[in-house]
């Protein structure tokens, strides 16, 4: 850009300024600018024609004098008459005020868009500039409709200079920002990938930030993108300061560029490419161990952008979701950052590991650091920065430290700051039910809620509590105990009343025999806060009252004293006067019996979507509610606690974005009520250990069933369409897998919870889980297009004879998918004999009105109906001797694919289901494991052993099972995971 030369300076414009400022009075003010308006106007309708710099002058004056805040109705013309100067003052002046005052419906538009067309044709690289400058800055859909086309030409033009290349690929960001139909894509898509090849790291910068635009709508399109941007990242990362001295900021190279080009690697998967994916793997951890050296300065610059660029790769390191010494890298950095002295690192810190708690392979280093955690919800100053050390606790709980968070968390509630009380309480509650192994914790637990913040502890919560009570035949009479203590409180809230009266109304006979606690205690205590509470409370206690005279007769003369009382047969409000006088009438004419059979206990309730766990899905916001956006992403801070849901198959915790004991819906009205006992609202059936089951209630197989229930739906409506078998369109109807079908299957051996398949248009889902012959898996279909899906249809094909090995129950999804919205379907499954092929997954759809089909294989296989066996090497080498026949054996000896890693090794092996035996093969480098496959018809017992030899980078696998093809598929299996 040429220099200003002394003579290009205005004094006209200098002294008017001066005398602006010098003004005492707004009123001073206003008189000199009319008097200069006056005197610009008399020179543009003068007969003498105007020189360049008069124009440039008057339109600068009147440019300032708009920025004043005064209307300007005159000089367009002069300005544009600017536009086609030589003198690059002269047009730079007269593009200024076009991009400041001009509007899109300016009569003058015609004229400027020529003036510009002329510049952008001139090859002159100043003017060109300028041009593309006002197009950006202007950015109206008149202004794309104009030169869309023409700029990506000059983009890609070999003989463009690198300043236009620049101000092009801004400028076709801006437009494509501000109205994405009028980018035409084209064959000049391909070639400005190649500008991350550029010399110029301007060039490189401004086309980075477009690609990562353009890429979230066409991924194929810009697919070539990824290998060159782990280049130009390598070299970044690999160079010194001195390299790049021009981008250097303080000590860091081209900081803005790579967090650009790490953000651009987030738009897509894992590269496919063995080569460019080690390449990447290496930058990423060259930027971990840079962020462990000393710093080479003491600036604040210096420590932002290094860190920038550090929280960058951790967030692609957790969008990959693959590399687990990555990941686990990643947590223990982040886990430094826990005690930094500075606020926001803190914070960051904090906001990045509620997402890795969700990672199979990095939930356990999470979990490391919980003291630190909980320290940070005591003595953080920052609310913000104590909120997400609740939701870090909040992600990190599992089975082994629940008890330990819940504490924290419910001491913590007693300081917390109000506007984040009820969120707390909502996660407590969650935590409390999802982890309970011993249900009167979990009685405890709630009932010191409600004492704590009894204002924050919502229906919802409370009501959960009654279910669960009443559902569990063990916890009634500790619950009534219980309950019963907390109301002698001199004051309790009215949420405890509710709570007592219910549950005492319910059980209270199963403390009666104390005296301390006799019918005439009991109802004294409630009576005593019946004139303090609300008309809710108090008609939820004349119902425990007249429960009381079914369960205790001897009270029946001292209750129907209270319901003969004016103040109840008189009051005045409705619903309590009607109960009154309703159950005054009741206990007088009904007979004992007739008392007793509309007295009777509650039955069960039927298992349903927990409201708990919903009203946190809507409290945190709509992202909070998808399964797969916090397991991945898109890490951003509106799905703190989203995430997939690893199982205790995958040897990881499970993350607390949903709640096992939630996902349950009411079963259809047509089926018969189940008996008391049955329904078990707090068994976590895929828990570590065995969970209580209740004498008259169902096997553990067909509560397992009777819990394969869909989400509850949306609509009433919804809730009549029973799941049925799935309509097998037929194997002929359908085309044939994707040719990365076998990829996509393998991804999934080890592992249940992942994005089984993405493109541009479609991303699909998977969270399973499983427990012996029995399954549930979630399908969630996302449309990443702001286009609607018409049509769809999501099917499971059994080819073959694979329907008499594997039932597969579907439930339908709507046939229509919102732009940018996500459906789940959920299939139940079971295994009925062992089988050697998955089923099919077939998806249909119609978008833009044209059909789209695909075919991938669904990730079930047969290791996931594995039950862990352990077993003392003794009993283990017994049992492989009497698997000796050749035709139970299978054997594979290979080269290792991956790193040899033994903790990785041991991880996907716990993964693929079977246990882990220590102490059993002489050599302790070796692994043996043990298990069985259910299946409906059959157990396969299954031993093997795997050899890792380093030296070579070679393993031998070796199955053993009853049945030959089992032991041959196995093999395959797990062989290809290493």
């Amino acid at each position: 850009m040429p220099a200003v030369s002394k003579g290009d300076g205005m004094r006209g414009l200098a002294v008017f300024i001066s005398d602006i400022r010098n003004c005492k009075s707004k009123e001073a003010e206003i008189k000199r600018i009319n008097k200069e308006l006056a005197n610009i106007r008399s020179k543009f309708k003068g007969d003498k024609a105007l020189d360049g710099y008069s124009k440039k002058k008057y339109v600068c004056k009147l440019l300032f004098i708009f920025l004043l805040g005064h209307d300007i109705d005159f000089g367009h013309m002069e300005a544009v008459n600017l536009l086609s100067s030589n003198k690059y003052t002269e047009k730079q002046i007269g593009y200024l005020f076009i991009s400041v005052l001009v509007n899109s419906n300016s009569e003058l538009i015609r004229l400027i868009n020529n003036a510009i067309k002329n510049d952008l044709a001139s090859r002159n690289p100043t003017f060109m500039c300028l041009a593309l400058h006002c197009i950006a800055n202007v950015g109206s859909r008149e202004m794309g409709e104009a030169f869309a086309a023409d700029i990506p030409r000059i983009l890609v033009a070999g003989d463009s200079m690198d300043s236009v290349k620049q101000s092009a690929a801004l400028c076709l960001l801006r437009l494509y920002k501000a109205s994405p139909d009028l980018v035409p894509m084209g064959e000049w898509t391909a070639r400005v990938v190649h500008l991350l090849n550029d010399q110029h790291m301007g060039v490189v910068t401004a086309a980075v930030s477009l690609i990562t635009c353009l890429c979230k709508k066409n991924p194929d399109d810009f697919k070539t993108c990824i290998s060159l941007a782990v280049s130009r990242l390598s070299r970044i990362v690999s160079s010194a300061s001195t390299d790049l001295q021009d981008y250097t900021y303080y000590f860091v190279p081209a900081p803005w560029l790579s967090v650009k080009l790490l953000r651009l690697l987030q738009c897509y998967p894992p590269p496919e490419d063995a080569a460019v994916k080690g390449r990447l793997v290496e930058c990423l951890e060259t930027v971990l161990n840079k962020a462990q050296e000393p710093p080479k300065s003491k600036k604040v610059q210096h420590s932002n952008a290094k860190n920038a660029i550090l929280f960058e790769t951790i967030s692609l390191i957790i969008h990959y979701d693959s590399e687990p010494n990555l990941l686990v890298r990643a947590c223990n950095q982040l886990g430094q950052f826990l005690q930094h002295r500075e606020t926001n690192l803190r914070y960051l810190a904090l906001e990045s590991m509620c997402t890795l708690a969700s990672s199979e392979f990095s939930h356990e280093a999470v979990k490391t650091h919980i003291d630190t955690v909980i320290n940070a919800l005591k003595t953080e100053r920052d609310v913000s920065v104590r909120q997400r050390a609740a939701d870090l606790l909040y992600a990190m709980c599992d089975r082994s430290n629940a008890k330990q968070i819940v504490s924290e968390m419910l001491r913590y509630l007693e300081t917390a700051d109000y506007a984040i009380r009820e969120e707390i309480v909502l996660k407590v509650a969650i935590l409390a039910e999802k982890y309970a192994v011993d249900y009167s914790w979990y009685v405890d637990t709630i009932l010191n809620l409600i004492r704590i913040a009894g204002d924050y502890v919502s229906e919802e919560v409370w009501y959960r509590v009654l279910q669960i009570v009443t559902n569990r035949d063990d916890v009634q009479g500790y619950a009534a105990k219980t309950v019963f203590e907390a109301l002698q409180a001199p004051a309790c809230h009215e949420n405890m009343v509710k709570v007592g009266g219910y549950i005492l109304g319910e059980f209270g006979n199963l403390i009666a025999g104390d005296p301390r606690s006799s019918p005439p205690v009991q109802f004294s205590l409630l009576h005593s806060k019946f004139h303090l509470c609300s008309v809710a409370t108090r008609a939820l206690l004349l119902s425990t009252y007249i429960k009381f005279i079914n369960l205790f007769p001897e009270t029946k003369a001292t209750i129907q004293g209270v319901l003969r009382a004016g103040s109840q047969l008189r009051n005045a409000d409705v619903e309590l006067q009607q109960r009154a006088v309703e159950y005054l009438t009741l206990s007088s004419v009904a007979s004992t019996d007739v008392l007793a059979t509309v007295l009777e206990e509650m039955p069960p309730f039927p298992e349903r979507e927990s409201s708990i766990l919903a009203k946190l899905k809507r409290k945190k916001g709509p992202g909070a509610g998808s399964a797969l956006d916090d397991g991945r992403r898109e890490s951003s801070s509106h799905d703190i606690n989203g995430g997939v849901e690893p199982t205790p198959s995958t040897v990881s915790t499970p993350s607390p974005s949903a709640d096992l004991l939630g996902l349950r819906a009411a079963p259809p009205p047509a089926a018969p009520p189940a008996p008391s006992g049955a329904g078990n609202l707090l068994v976590d059936v895929f828990s570590d250990g065995p969970a209580a089951q209740p004498s008259l209630g169902p096997t553990p197989e067909e509560a397992f069933l009777s819990e394969l229930e869909p989400p509850a739906p949306e609509s009433p409506m919804a809730l009549l369409a029973d799941p049925a078998p799935a309509a097998d369109p037929g194997p002929e109807d359908i085309g044939p897998p994707i040719p990365e079908a076998d990829e996509l299957l393998n991804k999934f051996v080890c592992r249940n919870n992942g994005v089984l398949f993405e493109n541009q248009l479609l991303q699909i889902g998977v969270k399973s889980e499983f427990r012996q012959n029995l399954g549930r898996m979630y399908l969630f279909y996302g449309n990443k297009t702001s286009v609607q899906f018409q049509n769809f249809s999501p099917t499971v094909v059994h080819p073959g004879d694979l329907q008499t090995h594997l039932a597969v129950q579907t439930k339908r999804v709507a046939s229509q998918v919102d732009g940018g919205a996500q459906v789940q379907q959920v299939l139940n499954i079971e295994c009925l004999r062992d089988f050697l092929t998955p089923p099919l997954l077939s998806v249909r759809f119609r978008y833009g009105g044209a059909p789209q089909s695909l075919t991938l294989k669904l990730p079930v296989t047969i290791n996931k109906f594995f039950q862990p066996t352990e077993m003392a090497a003794q009993d283990f080498f017994q049992r492989w001797k009497q698997l000796s026949l050749p035709q139970q054996e299978a054997q594979k000896i290979f080269k290792a694919n991956h790193p040899m890693d033994a903790e990785v090794t041991k991880a996907k092996l716990l993964g693929f289901g079977s246990a882990l035996l220590d102490n059993v093969d002489p050599n302790p480098e070796n692994f043996v494991g043990a298990g069985i496959i259910q299946t409906k018809a059959l157990q396969v017992g299954c031993l093997l052993r795997l050899e890792p030899n380093a030296q070579a980078q070679m393993y031998r696998l070796t199955l053993r099972t009853s049945k030959e093809p089992v032991s041959r598929h196995l093999c395959e299996l797990l062989a290809q995971q290493f």
